[in-house]
Formats: C-alpha cells, sequence, structure tokens
C-alpha cells in the first residue's frame, strides 16, 4: 500500500492511495478526499463511491470542495474506489451472477469493501469510527452499491444511485424472463426485511437508454428504478427516505451525473 500523490483545495485535501486486495488479486485505486478543516476524522461521516475514476473526470474534487467552503454541507470524507478491467464481475449482486454469469465476483467485491477497504481507511486516518457511513455509484457501480449497503445495513445510512442498472436478471429477455420475477435488486428488496434508518437517493435521466422492453412508453432504466421504489414502499419506507430525481434532458454519462452529485451531498449532508 502506498500514496501516489497529494493535492490540496481550499478546504479539501485529496490523496491518492494503492490497496493489495487479496480478494480481487489487483491493485486497487483510492483516492480519499479529506476535509482539511477537521480534527479528528471520527467526527465525520463517510461516503464509499463505486467508479472512482469518473469522479476525475466531473471535477468531484471542486464540488466537494465549493460545497464544503461555502458551508452548504458538513464535514464528509469521501473515498472514490477506481474500478479495475473486470468491473462486471466485480460489480453487481453479491448472492446471485446475472443470466450471462456477470457479477460472479460481486461477493469478493463486497469482501473487499469492508474486510480490506474499510480497515485501511480506519487505520491509515486514525479513524476507528464514523459519524455514518454511505455508499453510492454509478451504473452498474451504483447496483453494487445497494446491493452491499442493502445487505450490510447495519454499516451504512444513505445509498446514492445514478443511472443505476437496476436491469441486472437472473433471466434473458428471450429464456421466459419476467419483470417481477428476475430482477435480482427488486428480489432481494422484496424478501429482506425493512431497515428503518436507510436513506436511498435515486436519479435517472429520460435519456439514459433507448429500451422499452414492455411498450409503455417509458424506458427500462426509469421504469426499473420506479418498480424498486415500489419495492422499498411495500417493505414500509416512505417518501421520507427516498429522493427521486428524473432528469428530462439527463443521459448515461459522466456531465449528468456532475450536475446532480451537489443534489445528492445536500440531500444527504446539508446543513
Amino acid at each position: 500500500m502506498s500514496d501516489e500523490k497529494t493535492t490540496a483545495l481550499n478546504s479539501i485535501t485529496i490523496e491518492q492511495h494503492i490497496i493489495s486486495s487479496a480478494y480481487l488479486e489487483r491493485e486497487v485505486i483510492v483516492d480519499v478526499y479529506l476535509p482539511t478543516k477537521i480534527n479528528y476524522f471520527d467526527h465525520a461521516s463517510l461516503l464509499l463511491i463505486n467508479d472512482g475514476q469518473d469522479l476525475i473526470k466531473m471535477c468531484f474534487d471542486e464540488i466537494l470542495d465549493e460545497l464544503i467552503t461555502s458551508h452548504q454541507i458538513e464535514s464528509l470524507i469521501c473515498v472514490g474506489i477506481h474500478c479495475g478491467a473486470e468491473r462486471k464481475r466485480e460489480y453487481g449482486t453479491a448472492y446471485s451472477a446475472d443470466y450471462k454469469q456477470r457479477g460472479d465476483k460481486a461477493g469478493l467485491y463486497t469482501k473487499f469493501s469492508l474486510d480490506e477497504l474499510m480497515p485501511f481507511i480506519r487505520k491509515e486516518y486514525h479513524a476507528p469510527s464514523f459519524k455514518e457511513k454511505s455508499f453510492a455509484g454509478f451504473s452498474l457501480g451504483a447496483l453494487s452499491a445497494l446491493d452491499i449497503a442493502w445487505n450490510h445495513a447495519s454499516e451504512f445510512s444513505k445509498v446514492g444511485l445514478f443511472s443505476p442498472s437496476l436491469w441486472w436478471r437472473r433471466k434473458g429477455y428471450d429464456d421466459g424472463y419476467d419483470d417481477e420475477n428476475d430482477r435480482l435488486m427488486h428480489l432481494q428488496i422484496r424478501h429482506g426485511l425493512f431497515k428503518p434508518w436507510l436513506k436511498f437517493f435515486i436519479e435517472t435521466g429520460v435519456m439514459d437508454e433507448t429500451a422499452d422492453r414492455n411498450n409503455n412508453g417509458v424506458i427500462d432504466s426509469i421504469d426499473d428504478a420506479l418498480d424498486l421504489i415500489v419495492e422499498l414502499k411495500a417493505k414500509g419506507y416512505t417518501d421520507e427516505h427516498i429522493k427521486y430525481i428524473e432528469l428530462a434532458d439527463g443521459k448515461h454519462d459522466v456531465p449528468t451525473w456532475a450536475r446532480v452529485f451537489p443534489d445528492f451531498l445536500k440531500w444527504g449532508w446539508g446543513k
């Protein structure tokens, strides 16, 4: 494990580390965005973010720095976890790979997140605990964040989902696929327990994709997100737990996610 570089802005410092993961059998690059005006990191909240390489593209450092400098959000430590070459194997749902066996390493990625990354952060920053912990991600990384937070809810309090890949399914469309029974994340929530402290921020864009498998005039990504909310509400969650944003001009891309990320940060950690 080693530092690559350190960068400083007004209110945050960015440190890059390389973690050798035994579970993933690869080196994982993580960017840690640290608030500078805080004496003890265990007084701050922690946000893990999948596809951390996309944070660099969206100038996330400037977004976070501006919100903290202007006192719009409380002190927040963010950790951007760069994906690896086997992204489609490491991200997904841990209890089951999809119908093409993608996500078969999702369980190992969960172990990396909880058993390697978290101990590293605690030790590196002398923070035995945090005010709270949350997980976020983009696209397939969002599915991974939700899967980990849902199945380890004692560890997390919020989930941020940007254009989440909620279509992840156990059957192909030509193999008898059924909305009700084959979407893997929806099934987990339906069969899971109500965890009243969990909160969900979900963003979709009308231009996320063009696919409309049931020909109802609504693209699949929006249908899947709205159906997820139905499952969550059936479990006991309310509008107090769920923030849903649908952007009319939103696309499945970094500029769209960059535009809405400040809303997520203010929703979760606004002063």
